[in-house]
């Protein structure tokens, strides 16, 4: 058995006559789908996380409104030949333009020879790669017969969180699109409704009444957004509801309030997000809960050995994700090898 898991996959052993290529966005949008990336992150994350070298992110402030972030991340291991790092910019005030807040660029390596094997859109990869965490974080955490989802934020990550958290739960019946921009969540929802690939049961609409009432009936409620005042509230969310935290990053962000923190069982992503987000990081200064309150992260979530997702129909689940440079790596070896077995 160990001798198969050393195997040097084809993709990657033909990569190494190959020039670098370039995979673009329309190519990794053709070549990747929310069901088949989570498959590979439940399938590969558990066994191929421990083999992967991921130091602390480099986060540097670039102006007020504007940061730079690195994440490199290697392996040695023959299955998993790569090395590989993303380069993030954050532009708060990108809106304004009517442009993505987060733009990315990938490039991977192959660790055995250092050879430049590819460089990709990283954008739309770490649009992919966020939203298939969060939906198989909801996969062991939200309730099976969910069917009321609702998005809090209209930006370029929503639709992606909407689709991906869809194809864990095809019982889900209703969408509802919430944004401090009603004009925003309802041109998000005509797109939704015109790009279609949805059961014909779905039905999708924006949020015009006030938050805390669709907060209130939701069995999923997702955000995305870069908040720094809380939106959610633990005494809005209903018995049975999964919470899934996706926009902070920094200390100053907070989607949720303590209370919200202080009634769930509360699961991360990794590590980094305990440091990290707004939401925990405050609610651990302030004693709301203690580092022994945080359940567990996702890889334990998966393998589900020491850690139990949800325990009955009644409570309340929180998943707070910041990503990681493992999960960017094992998500980029599925796009690559996937172009070069197709090409």
């Amino acid at each position: 058995m160990a001798a198969q898991q050393d195997q040097v996959n084809p993709a990657t052993a033909t990569a190494a006559i190959s020039p670098p290529i370039y995979i673009s966005t329309p190519t990794l949008r053709s070549i990747i789908t929310h069901r088949a990336l989570i498959d590979h992150l439940k399938r590969t994350l558990p066994t191929n996380s421990t083999a992967i070298q991921s130091p602390l992110r480099h986060a540097h402030q670039t102006s007020p409104a504007s940061s730079l972030l690195l994440m490199p991340s290697w392996s040695n291991s023959p299955s998993l030949p790569y090395i590989g790092v993303k380069l993030v910019t954050f532009n708060s005030n990108n809106s304004t333009l009517n442009l993505p807040g987060v733009h990315a660029s990938y490039v991977l390596f192959n660790s055995l020879t250092g050879q430049t094997l590819a460089s990709m859109d990283a954008t739309e990869l770490t649009l992919y790669r966020t939203s298939c965490i969060s939906a198989l974080a909801s996969e062991y955490l939200s309730r099976k017969d969910s069917q009321t989802l609702l998005m809090i934020g209209a930006g370029a990550m929503a639709p992606h969180l909407i689709r991906a958290h869809v194809t864990v739960r095809p019982s889900l019946k209703r969408v509802i699109v919430w944004n401090r921009s009603v004009e925003k969540a309802k041109a998000l929802v005509d797109n939704l409704r015109k790009e279609g690939g949805f059961d014909e049961g779905l039905s999708f609409e924006e949020c015009n009444g006030s938050l805390e009432e669709f907060v209130r009936v939701a069995d999923i409620v997702s955000c995305a957004t870069c908040s720094e005042t809380p939106l959610v509230k633990g005494q809005d969310l209903k018995n049975g509801a999964h919470l899934d935290l996706v926009g902070s990053f920094t200390h100053s962000m907070r989607e949720c309030d303590d209370e919200a923190i202080r009634r769930s069982r509360v699961f991360i992503d990794n590590e980094a997000a305990t440091v990290e987000a707004g939401e925990l990081v405050g609610a651990l200064e302030r004693g709301v809960i203690s580092r022994d309150d945080i359940v567990g992260d996702l890889v334990e979530l998966i393998k589900r050995e020491k850690v139990v997702g949800r325990r009955d129909e009644e409570e309340i689940t929180v998943f707070k994700s910041v990503g990681s440079a493992v999960v960017d790596l094992i998500s980029a070896q599925m796009v690559y090898e996937t172009y070069m077995n197709d090409h």
